[in-house]
């Protein structure tokens, strides 16, 4: 690969203005060599293998037109991730790795194991407590942390354990009783508590993660922390991260504060170069699987009717409509948060009584009957597809009977409904290629499929993990491409969720190469 495309990385996406010739590139599900004319940001022609670049004919001497030998790689639209929260996944790999505890007395020796290095405090993510054999408990952390306040996230950010240190800290023990887990809302603010970092801190480890998402041959994100989002981005990009572009959503307590500063979905925000726009507004109508709090209509097993034992519907059918409509009659497209099957029926009587499109975030379990109304109401399923992999056996145990309806891709897909793929990071990686093997294989760690008959074909997965720039690389298109080492097509699931990305170009500079280190 050479230099040019290297030195390239510097240069903002937008005033990258020199012409480029991507030669030698192979299309999936098409015969032959092509080379790809970049120009302003786009795609100009695309062209057999050495023809003459008529596409660029005016913008500069051929003399001088970059080249990039591709050698026969593949070249798809760039990758965007539909569902992310940024700060949360850039902050990962700074806490307590709890993935692989499978009990909440392997969770307590890996704290232990902290507070024995001296940590002066443990903040922790990645629990997932759905089939342990005993509930956490804060004596459980208390045996083994004493004085050191110990926060730890689930891995689906709907619950949050503490030991009565931090409980102490943060003020919240009349809200955690002996369990020390809170949950939903009130998880959420403790998150955010535990969240404040300096901001230089914070942009410097989103700077590492968005090299990272790149070398995964990601262009884009749309982003879900519960932050006020436009200022983050807006310094981060003027301040020279320009290797994503950032859609950002819009809470409900920020709410009022979007509209009075006019913000409408899909606008780019003045000064950010195109990389920033305004995304829609998230409210989020229900829990999780994991925590149990999805609301279904069914009741999970094992709960007492003092335990919400048909999940918790966190916004009242007669708040969620007026929240809508307000967002909507002010520009702003409703993305709302929906897991279980009797919240996403609410949520679509919800779209239908507003009169608006927008997306359902997860969709995770749905009633036959209301795969129709997606299509019908203009409402696309924003799905993560590596949750099924990661919920398998939870769903199994908690919606008994019912997980021929979780998850249900390939039925969503065959009714007309336009998928969202993404990781909701860190739930998952912030790795489309992770969420495309999973949508195509529905397995995992050499497991049997789960539900094959919900898998969706490579085509559909990669089409909606590209933003809306399809499957396949084409004229006119922004020039935001990756550059890949095998066929998606004729991939195995296995190689899809490790492909090798050799470059990434945002509006035909480049953000990754493989001159600068692979993935």
């Amino acid at each position: 690969m050479s230099d040019a495309i290297v030195d390239g990385a510097s240069t903002s996406p937008v005033d990258a203005a020199e012409p480029l010739i991507l030669a030698g590139a192979r299309l999936p599900g098409a015969e032959g060599l092509v080379d790809l004319h970049l120009a302003h940001g786009r795609v100009v022609a695309v062209v057999p293998h050495g023809e003459a670049p008529g596409g660029m004919q005016g913008e500069t001497s051929p003399s001088v037109i970059r080249r990039l030998e591709l050698d026969g790689r593949f070249v798809v639209p760039g990758l965007y991730d539909r569902h992310v929260h940024f700060s949360q996944w850039a902050m990962v790999s700074r806490r307590l790795d709890l993935a692989g505890a499978e009990s909440a007395a392997a969770v307590a020796s890996l704290v232990a194991a902290s507070v024995d290095r001296g940590d002066l405090e443990v903040i922790g993510f990645g629990y997932r407590d759905g089939l342990w054999a005993e509930a956490p408990t804060r004596a459980v952390l208390d045996a083994v942390s004493g004085d050191v306040p110990v926060v730890l996230v689930a891995a689906d950010l709907h619950a949050c354990w503490l030991n009565s240190a931090a409980l102490r800290r943060h003020g919240v023990g009349d809200l955690a009783g002996t369990s020390g887990v809170l949950r939903e809302d009130d998880c959420f603010r403790l998150v955010r508590e535990i969240d404040d970092v300096a901001d230089d801190v914070l942009d410097g480890w989103v700077a590492d993660a968005a090299g990272q998402a790149s070398r995964r041959g990601v262009v884009g994100v749309t982003e879900y922390e519960m932050r006020w989002n436009r200022d983050d981005w807006v310094r981060r990009v003027t301040g020279g991260l320009d290797a994503l572009r950032v859609t950002f959503g819009i809470y409900t307590q920020h709410l009022d504060r979007a509209i009075a500063e006019g913000l409408r979905t899909g606008d780019e925000v003045p000064g950010t170069s195109g990389l920033l726009t305004v995304g829609g507004y998230k409210v989020i109508t229900d829990g999780s699987l994991n925590t149990r709090t999805a609301w279904c209509f069914d009741p999970y097993p094992g709960l007492g009717a003092e335990e919400h034992p048909y999940g918790l519907a966190t916004v009242p059918y007669d708040e969620l409509v007026p929240l809508m409509r307000r967002a909507h009659e002010s520009g702003i497209t409703p993305a709302v948060h929906a897991i279980g099957d009797q919240a996403n029926a609410r949520v679509l009587d919800a779209f239908e009584a507003v009169g608006c499109t927008g997306s359902i975030e997860h969709a995770q379990l749905l009633r036959r009957d209301d795969i129709a109304r997606f299509p019908r109401l203009g409402i696309v399923a924003s799905v993560q597809p590596e949750h099924a992999m990661d919920d398998r056996d939870v769903a199994d145990r908690y919606w008994a009977g019912r997980t021929d309806r979780a998850f249900m891709l390939a039925d969503l897909a065959a009714a007309g409904v336009e998928l969202a793929l993404g990781s909701d990071a860190p739930v998952a990686p912030l790795d489309p290629w992770v969420a495309i093997a999973a949508a195509v294989g529905r397995a995992r760690d050499g497991r049997e499929p789960w539900h094959p008959e919900q898998a969706l074909e490579v085509r559909v997965a990669l089409t909606a993990s590209t933003g809306g720039q399809g499957a396949s690389v084409r004229t006119g298109m922004r020039a935001d491409l990756a550059v890949i080492e095998l066929d998606p097509y004729a991939a195995s699931v296995d190689e899809l969720r490790t492909m090798p990305v050799a470059a990434t170009l945002l509006a035909g500079s480049s953000t990754h190469s493989f001159d600068a280190g692979s993935s």
